[in-house]
């Protein structure tokens, strides 16, 4: 539980800023999205990143906002223009990592030139005794002894150059022999496959490109946050995002230490992704999350549970998947884990390995466990880890005695077993504070991000597809329902606990939009009709039948012929699911056959009864979509809304819901999005800290189809929900609402007027359209 919620806004509005849209351009932008009724723009990084990057994360240098986008002046012009239509700013902040692109980050570049001797060494996680002194770069396409002679000396700019690539040379090296140059130099040079076994730095999960930085170092986080804190400190500033918080060392401390430098004046969410009932530690000096935890509870509500396992059963039965293809969710993730921490990030593996080995023979009671035994012990319960990170270090929940015996059964031999103990031990800060327990207990945990947000998100999402509107971040595939007393119960703990956190329900890493989920989760409702889709398009050959589901679930999401959107997410699907092809091993045949289906199938002349499924849907699609905006809105929290979507954005996975923004044209859905800001800027107080939240439970019949609430005895908040099978079911009967006292108007109607006091038939209050919004006139 926390009360910090400085200058909290009321909505926010992401803009994905970049050289196609910069600051310039989000100026120009600025008067229409006041008038939707926001009180903040969120922007994607501002700092310098690498040339033409189209999303900013891969920073290259903390102390200058970036010039592609405008540079500084036009940062601080456009928080003048936001601030003349009563808006502020809430930035995104990157502190786990920077781009590693030479010579664009010029501390990795003095670490490589200089070696630990550089003031820069502090900076980055470098193992310099695994490396053999050397930093590992993973940057050649072949093997060094293949491009040798491509590599070309530059003595006068003392720099080393392969292609466009550039390096910097050792202090008078620059005149040796090559081969000997090369082995003076701090770095090693090295193909890209080598990274997945040797390299010695740590990176953001297993992206070669982005380099770890040490925030933990006082004068490492001095030097990344000195402009951004100014600039919180001079009001360009309002809000901060903060990137990846799990991949940091100690994401606690980091997270006082940014509350002390910007004085506690900052509104600051985090990107901590919530597994299951997971909860926001309390001590963190935040607001809450940035709200995927709100969005599994938002998009939940409109799945029908028993829909979703008849969808499961026609899923095993049509794409026949097997091992590890996908047949049940948990057994999938399992097997994704084990994947992961084998191949991806075995390098990871070794080094906590490595580390272990290192206490272990420093205490007679922990000698002669072998390498192979700790490194098994490792790989075996990282992959047991039940969340993204263990924060609760030595709670049984993390890591518990459970899953250390399952760890133990995998050994044939039980005396090498007693490894998982010590490893254990480890992980959970038993065995001591020294350099290297408190290294492996921090990469232990930064392991574990990585391994779940690579095998879960990654993987494991991409090979068990019944439901594609389950898989998304923080979301449960095995059982994506959410009943209304479940969903009453979260957000009556976040008006209690987190009343400023961030709630969102599409956003630049989100899989699929908001919209394209709310249609996709229809099918829920009505399994019967996917599976005679399937029958009706089945004389398309696919490559494989988990491919064919996938492809026609997302072309139904879409709910039109899109080639070109469908041909790119398709192609990371089956990379990303690594059961066919992937993206360092891939499959031209395979890939090619996937094009060609996508052509003669979803986006060709066979998807006319994909069309035609959606327009006999539509009714229901839109009350999903309303009801999902609706509740988002209004429920507690502090509603981010992803650029265009205040108006019925349909986007598919990243490039895809990356592009510059433009002014969404108007529709329903943006009726709904202006009412329900309209009324959060107009009554801060309901729906601000103070605001309180009450369940109102329907009666009838059809009461589990009205989700119903009241903020702070002022607003009320109505949707329907699986409204095919409400209308299977002979529709509202005499289900009823009773109203709080008061006179209440139908703020989308604007002229009627309910009184309360009284049940209200919900036929009456949701006849017209599929959601209503009350606010009291007295």
């Amino acid at each position: 539980m926390t009360s910090h919620a400085p200058s909290a806004p009321l909505a926010t509005y992401r803009l994905q800023i970049q050289p196609d849209f910069p600051f310039g351009a989000a100026a120009e932008a600025v008067p229409h999205l006041a008038s939707l009724g926001v009180t903040h723009l969120h922007l994607s990084p501002v700092l310098e990143a690498v040339p033409g990057s189209t999303h900013g994360y891969d920073v290259t240098d903390h102390s200058r906002v970036r010039e592609e986008l405008g540079g500084e002046t036009g940062l601080r012009d456009l928080a003048r223009t936001a601030r003349a239509h009563g808006l502020g700013l809430v930035v995104d902040l990157v502190p786990n990592h920077m781009a590693a692109a030479l010579p664009h980050n010029r501390a990795l570049w003095e670490v490589l030139r200089d070696g630990p001797a550089s003031p820069y060494a502090r900076w980055f996680d470098v193992d310099w005794e695994a490396g053999g002194g050397k930093v590992l770069l993973p940057v050649l396409p072949a093997r060094l002894g293949d491009v040798l002679d491509e590599l070309r000396v530059d003595a006068e700019a003392g720099v080393l150059r392969y292609g466009t690539q550039v390096f910097p040379l050792r202090a008078g090296t620059a005149g040796l022999p090559l081969t000997e140059l090369l082995d003076a130099q701090w770095y090693r040079p090295a193909w890209w496959r080598l990274a997945r076994t040797e390299l010695n730095y740590r990176r953001f999960f297993t992206i070669s490109d982005l380099v770890g930085v040490r925030v933990e170092d006082p004068e490492v986080f001095e030097a990344t946050h000195a402009k951004i804190v100014e600039l919180v400190r001079d009001g360009v500033v309002e809000g901060l995002r903060i990137d990846h918080p799990d991949g940091l060392a100690d994401p606690e401390a980091y997270l006082h230490a940014l509350d002390r430098a910007t004085g506690g004046a900052c509104w600051t969410v985090v990107e901590k992704i919530l597994t299951g009932d997971e909860r926001l530690p309390a001590g963190w000096p935040v607001a809450g999350t940035t709200g995927y935890d709100a969005l599994r509870h938002v998009d939940g509500l409109f799945v029908d549970g028993a829909g979703a396992a008849e969808l499961g059963d026609l899923y095993r039965r049509f794409a026949a998947p097997s091992g590890d293809r996908g047949g049940h969710w948990e057994a999938t993730a399992r097997r994704a884990a084990y994947k992961v921490v084998t191949h991806e990030l075995a390098a990871e593996v070794a080094f906590l390995t490595r580390t272990a080995g290192r206490v272990c023979a420093g205490d007679p009671r922990l000698r002669d466990h072998a390498p192979w035994a700790l490194r098994a012990a490792v790989r075996e319960l990282l992959i047991r880890v039940p969340v993204y990170r263990p924060y609760r270090i030595g709670a049984e929940d993390v890591l518990t005695e459970e899953a250390a015996a399952e760890a133990r059964a995998t050994f044939a031999v039980p005396e090498e077993a007693a490894a998982v103990d010590a490893v254990r031990d480890l992980a959970l800060g038993r065995l001591g504070d020294g350099p290297d327990p408190t290294a492996f207990r921090t990469r232990f945990a930064q392991t574990a991000s990585a391994l779940r947000a690579k095998s879960v998100e990654d993987t494991a999402f991409y090979r068990y597809v019944p439901l594609l509107s389950a898989n998304e971040v923080g979301g449960d595939p095995g059982r994506p329902e959410v009943s209304p007393a479940e969903f009453h119960a979260y957000c009556a703990r976040i008006a209690r606990d987190w009343p400023t956190t961030g709630t969102v329900l599409s956003t630049h890493d989100t899989k699929r939009s908001a919209d394209v989920r709310a249609r996709i989760a229809v099918l829920s409702q009505c399994p019967g009709r996917w599976a005679k889709l399937l029958g009706d398009v089945a004389r398309v050959p696919a490559p494989d039948g988990q491919l064919a589901w996938t492809a026609w679930q997302t072309a139904f999401g879409l709910g039109r012929p899109a080639r070109e959107r469908l041909d790119g997410a398709l192609l990371k699907a089956v990379r990303e699911a690594g059961l066919h092809t992937g993206w360092t091993e891939q499959d031209p045949a395979y890939e090619r056959a996937v094009a060609g289906f996508v052509a003669e199938g979803p986006a060709g002349p066979a998807q006319h009864p994909v069309a035609e499924l959606a327009r006999e849907l539509d009714p229901h699609v839109w009350a999903n979509v309303l009801g999902a905006a609706l509740l988002h809105l209004t429920m507690p929290g502090v509603p981010d809304l992803y650029q265009g979507t205040e108006a019925v954005y349909e986007a598919l996975v990243d490039p895809d819901n990356r592009a510059p923004f433009r002014e969404a044209r108007p529709d329903r859905k943006t009726a709904v999005t202006r009412a329900a800001l309209g009324l959060r800027r107009r009554y801060p107080e309901v729906f601000g800290a103070s605001g309180t939240y009450t369940p109102l439970p329907a009666r009838g019949p059809a009461a589990d189809h009205c989700v119903a609430f009241l903020r702070s005895d002022r607003v009320v908040t109505a949707v329907t929900r699986l409204s095919l099978r409400l209308a299977e079911a002979g529709g509202w009967g005499d289900t009823a609402l009773t109203l709080p006292e008061g006179r209440w108007l139908d703020v989308l109607d604007g002229t009627r007027v309910l009184d309360g006091g009284r049940a209200v038939a919900v036929a009456e209050l949701l006849g017209e359209r599929p959601v209503a919004l009350l606010g009291r006139t007295e």
